[in-house]
This record gives C-alpha cells, sequence and structure tokens, in this order.
C-alpha cells in the first residue's frame, strides 16, 4: 500500500463508485478504500440476514418470508432514469456490460388522496382522470410545446426565451390549474419543492422532455429502469471496471485517517500503520466528519409485502410520488416498490420503501400517508439517517465529499453530485453525448 496515487476514494457508496470508475477510465492510478467488509456504504444491499442484524438487532427472520438469500433489498433505493445522466456515464464507462437492467413497471403521482398514473405525452393527457375536460387540452397544448421544444431551433420557442422566462410563466401562459402544475413539476420533472416556479424554465423544460423521451423508450408503463439484483450490482460493476484499467479496491480497512501538509492540503491515507501517498481524496461524510455539516434527516419506512400496491395496475415494480402540497409538506414523499420480477425478493414478495425528508421526530407518524397506500404489510421496520453536505474548499484542501443520499426515489439528484464533484476532480465536464442503444440489448 505504500505507494503513491493520483486519487485515493474512500467508502464504496455509489457516488464513490461511480467516480472511482469516472477516474479510472480517465487513466488516473486509483486506490479505492473501504472500511467496511462489504460494498455499498450507506448505500448498501442487504439479505433478509443482514436487514434482520440492522434494524432488529438478530439473525433470525420469521420463515414465512423465504430464504434470506433471494433478498437484495438496497438501502438507497433509486430507479434510473432511461435516458437519464446515470445511464449515460454507465455507458461511459461501459460498465453496462457487467449489467442487466430491467424497465419498471409504473409511475404513479397521488392527488386528492388517490394515486394516478402520470400523464408524460398529449396523447396520455387527454386520456388522464387527473384533469377535466378543459384542463386535459390545456395540458395537451403544453406538452406538444415541450415535445417540439428544441433549444437550437428558436422556431420551436414560441417566443419564450427559456432563460429568462419561469416554469410558473409558461404554467400561466398555457393556462394551467395548480392541480396540474403539481404533477407536472413534482412527477414529471422531478423537483423536491416549489422554489424552481421561479427560476429560469430551461432546466425545467429539459427534465419534462426527459420523463418523456425516457418513457418511449421502453413502450413500459414508466421511464425508469432498474438493475436485475437491485443496486448492489453497481459497486461490484464498478469495482470490476476499475480492476480492468489497474485500479485497486481493498474492503475492511480500518481507520482510513486522511493526512495533511503543513498547508492543509491532502498528502495521504494511512491504514492499519501505511499511509498511501495522494495529492486528492474522494469520500463520503461520514471519512471527514470535520469538514461537513448536518442539514436534516431522512426518514424511510422499509416493508416486506406478499402483494403488489393497491390501485397500480398489479405493477410489479412502481415509483408513487407524493408531491409536499398534497400532504401540507414542505418538500415530497416518495414510496418505491421492487419485487421477484427485479431479483430482489423471493417470488410473491414485494419490497417497498416510504422515504422523505424528516420533518418531525415521529417518522411512523410523518410516513403515514405513504404507507396508508401500501395495503398490508408483512413487516415494516422505520429508520431515520442524517444528511451531510461537505462545506470545505475543495480548491484548497484537495478534499471531494459527496453530500448524503437525499430521500428521491430517482437518481437525478445523485448523478448530479457526482458530476459536479467529477468536474471539480479533474477540471473538465463529461462528456455524455453517448449512443443510448448500448444499454438496451440487456434490457429488453
Amino acid at each position: 500500500m505504500d505507494e503513491e496515487y493520483d486519487v485515493i476514494v474512500l467508502g464504496t457508496g455509489l457516488k464513490e463508485c461511480i467516480l472511482s470508475g469516472l477516474l479510472s477510465v480517465d487513466s488516473l492510478k486509483v486506490l479505492h478504500m473501504d472500511r467496511n467488509d462489504y460494498y455499498g456504504g450507506e448505500s448498501a444491499s442487504l439479505s433478509l440476514v443482514q436487514l434482520w442484524k440492522k434494524f432488529r438487532g438478530n439473525d433470525t427472520p420469521p420463515p414465512n418470508l423465504g430464504s434470506s438469500r433471494d433478498y437484495n433489498v438496497d438501502m438507497v433505493p433509486k430507479f434510473m432514469m432511461a435516458n437519464g445522466a446515470l445511464v449515460r456515464v454507465l455507458i461511459h464507462t461501459d460498465v453496462t456490460k457487467y449489467l442487466m437492467f430491467k424497465a419498471v413497471d409504473g409511475s404513479y403521482v397521488f392527488n386528492k388522496g388517490k394515486i394516478h398514473k402520470v400523464p408524460a405525452t398529449d396523447v396520455e393527457a387527454l386520456k388522464s382522470p387527473l384533469m377535466g375536460l378543459f384542463e386535459k387540452r390545456r395540458a395537451r397544448k403544453f406538452f406538444i410545446y415541450v415535445q417540439d421544444y428544441d433549444e437550437s431551433n428558436p422556431k420551436t420557442h414560441e417566443g419564450l426565451d427559456l432563460t429568462r422566462v419561469t416554469p410558473r410563466e409558461i404554467f400561466e401562459k398555457y393556462g394551467l390549474d395548480e392541480n396540474t402544475v403539481d404533477f407536472i413539476g413534482h412527477a414529471l420533472a422531478l423537483y423536491r419543492d416549489d422554489s424552481y416556479l421561479d427560476q429560469p424554465a430551461l432546466e425545467f423544460v429539459k427534465k419534462v422532455k426527459l420523463y418523456s423521451e425516457s418513457l418511449a423508450r421502453f413502450q413500459g408503463g414508466s421511464p425508469y429502469i432498474y438493475p436485475l439484483y437491485g443496486l448492489g450490482e453497481l459497486p461490484q460493476a464498478f469495482a470490476r471496471l476499475s480492476a480492468v484499467y489497474g485500479g485497486t479496491y481493498m474492503l475492511s480497512k480500518p481507520g482510513c485517517k486522511v493526512e495533511f501538509d503543513e498547508e492543509g492540503k491532502v498528502c495521504g491515507v494511512t491504514s492499519e500503520g501505511e499511509t498511501a501517498k495522494t495529492k486528492k481524496v474522494v469520500c463520503d461524510p461520514s471519512y471527514l466528519l470535520n469538514k461537513v455539516r448536518k442539514v436534516g434527516k431522512v426518514a424511510r419506512a422499509i416493508c416486506i409485502m406478499s402483494h403488489p400496491i393497491p390501485n397500480t395496475g398489479d405493477s410489479q415494480s412502481v415509483q408513487i410520488i407524493l408531491p409536499q402540497k398534497q400532504l401540507g409538506r414542505k418538500s415530497d414523499m416518495y414510496v418505491f416498490c421492487c419485487s421477484y420480477s427485479h431479483n430482489v425478493a423471493p417470488k410473491g414478495k414485494f419490497i417497498a420503501f416510504v422515504s422523505a425528508d424528516a420533518e418531525t421526530d415521529n417518522p411512523k407518524e410523518e410516513l403515514q400517508p405513504g404507507i396508508g397506500l401500501l395495503g398490508p404489510v408483512d413487516e415494516v421496520f422505520f429508520d431515520t439517517y442524517d444528511k451531510y453536505e461537505p462545506v470545505n474548499e475543495p480548491s484548497l484542501d484537495n478534499c471531494f465529499i459527496s453530500r448524503s443520499y437525499d430521500a428521491t426515489t430517482h437518481f437525478e439528484t445523485t448523478v448530479q453530485d457526482v458530476l459536479t464533484m467529477y468536474t471539480a476532480i479533474t477540471g473538465k465536464v463529461l462528456d455524455l453525448s453517448v449512443d443510448l442503444a448500448a444499454a438496451s440489448a440487456a434490457e429488453e
């Protein structure tokens, strides 16, 4: 271990593994270490026995739940947008050859006490029970505008400069009511609160476009895909990739103390009395707690069930977004459900997560609106974890620290953090113009 590396990555969470893969592909010499004896850190994937140990303090789950090995319960479950940035990163690094994906059946939104399929195109808008007849026509015009919008072709702009106009003004132009605004902003553009309404609209329009293009890609019921056997496959796929490029992975490395020189810059990492030299460290917040601050908590419930979520058309995998306004909250609540169809549970079993930014000290009570949608559950675990963000200045200390995972059940915010960090570390913007077909062969 007493060697010099371009970058040392600490922690094998999803973000750290993706960065380690990207840096390896850039021909940097990478050492990747984790204090745990398993991959994934906070975003690990657990068997039933491991789940019981973590939340119940024993290793004897009830026999009626089936074999422990048939469970791959992701601690930070997130679906991937079929045409989204994460899929592009996976193709860019060629890690797709180690993974098999499958489309997710359903994408739903909670509105006035019921769940509805999210309409994402002009055709679906006309069929949706979310809107009355006249609103449907207005929504259809909005969707056609978004589908036709091309940043480089002013003819498609309808006189709107999206770097100046806000989403609020676009909604007003099309006369959409607040109910429609609610599901478009939160279930299609995937904003977590309403602050986006007064930002420039270009990003918003691109997000709605991404949703409808991803939806069209697999002709399925949702724009999302998910790896077979869950996200636990991702860190291992990136570990393989890193090895191909000469990177080194080491698990079970206690300590992992980051060392600094007189100027306060990183100079190495020490574990078990040995120091590996480096000028840059990438890590999750738990490795440098003195350089991060707490910015809130995530509350989550993990449920094991023997049936699909009611009112989702028997979807074997589904996301439901509960917009903040519908619940009188400051931010959205999310429901994620996956099952044996993605090989994350034995046949006939479903795993559902309900997650939200904690706004009270009682997760059980707070998550009730989401849990209430699930129907009977066999087992439920409640949990909260702290969210951290870095407060250091990477240009001064060369420490690049990821943010904690948020409550969303999709990857869009996570991958933005990764891309921002990549640019900070390398000074380059990652080119994501890849051939999306490269990830589709396995997904059929």
